[in-house]
């Protein structure tokens, strides 16, 4: 993927852009966002633009250059992933012994050198700053015609001295029609997309893997069945959602799942357009309750299901954490 081929990251890219027009590339940057929004792929598109000789300041994608740069095969476009094992933070001897020396003397091939860090916030966690620290040396007395590039879903998580010591790149969840053209391009089923988009926060990974078996239209059948339990207060058939609920591995899901059922319902309910709904294909089953429940109910509801992580923290048994939480929704009718 080339620079200009980024989706959904306009003002990442023109930033990236300018500064390569303006040779004012810094020494490091910190590309922040959530996962699965094109901050790797931005980076490697940076490293192509800057190496490539077919396509100066662009890159084509398809010269040997442009590929052995996505392949991870050249020596001047280096990935350093956190371990897999322990805690998965880099060691400081680890980054002294072997990640350090290439910076000093990059680059090898090309005028310029790239360090790229994923998940950066999990190598130099703020908890371990051991090798954070011996980064920050490097970062402070940079070589010319190196520039490291540390990717985070959560920068503060980082030393605040290795977040002033780089020029930060904001990445934003993707809009939906990014989303929908990734899912199309890997074959997804129609049906299956708009549940993932509407469930995924924005994150193509996230729209991936909620789109695989229907994983995302069985949660939005899930959450709907509750909502049902919910509406007729049939108090037997909401200890027995709670009961399962409880044993179920993707609990968090289900009732993420319904608080965005509910923000649709609020929605309809405060007669906004219908372009702001998640859940376009339950539209007409959405505005049914948005007429039985109403919107300020919808949003307390939401409100209600926002403050399950403190209820789980307060009562080391979920069950009762939900069943406090259900006996709450179904007095807000």
């Amino acid at each position: 993927m080339r620079l200009s081929e980024v989706r959904g990251q306009n003002t990442a890219v023109r930033t990236l852009e300018r500064a390569l027009s303006k040779d004012l590339l810094p020494n490091a940057y910190l590309f922040e966002g959530p996962s699965g929004v094109g901050k790797r792929a931005t980076a490697l598109a940076l490293a192509q633009a800057k190496l490539c000789q077919t396509a100066k300041l662009k890159g084509c994608g398809t010269c040997a250059i442009c590929t052995r740069i996505v392949q991870g095969n050249h020596p001047d476009a280096r990935q350093f992933k956190p371990r897999d094992e322990g805690k998965r933070n880099i060691q400081v001897d680890t980054l002294r012994n072997e990640i350090l020396p290439l910076a000093q003397y990059a680059p090898f091939e090309g005028e310029h050198a790239f360090l790229i860090f994923p998940d950066a916030d999990i190598s130099f966690p703020e908890q371990h700053p051991e090798a954070a620290n011996a980064l920050l040396k490097t970062l402070e007395e940079p070589r010319r015609g190196v520039t490291f590039v540390l990717l985070s879903e959560r920068p503060r998580q980082l030393l605040s001295t290795i977040r002033s010591r780089c020029q930060r790149v904001r990445f934003g969840a993707l809009p939906p029609l990014v989303l929908e053209h990734v899912l199309e391009e890997q074959n997804i089923q129609p049906a299956l997309r708009a549940p993932a988009i509407a469930l995924s926060e924005g994150s193509a990974d996230r729209a991936l893997a909620l789109a695989q078996g229907g994983a995302a239209t069985e949660l939005l059948a899930r959450a709907l069945r509750v909502d049902r339990a919910l509406a007729l207060r049939d108090q037997g058939r909401l200890i027995e959602l709670s009961e399962e609920l409880a044993k179920s591995d993707d609990l968090q899901a289900v009732l993420t799942t319904l608080a965005a059922v509910y923000r649709d319902v609020a929605v309809l309910g405060l007669g906004l357009a219908h372009d702001k709904l998640r859940f376009q294909q339950e539209r007409e089953q959405l505005a049914e309750r948005a007429k039985e429940l109403g919107p300020r109910q919808a949003a307390a509801r939401v409100g209600a299901l926002a403050e399950l992580p403190e209820l789980l923290a307060k009562n080391a048994n979920p069950q009762i954490a939900l069943d406090t939480l259900l006996v709450q929704l179904s007095r807000l009718a």
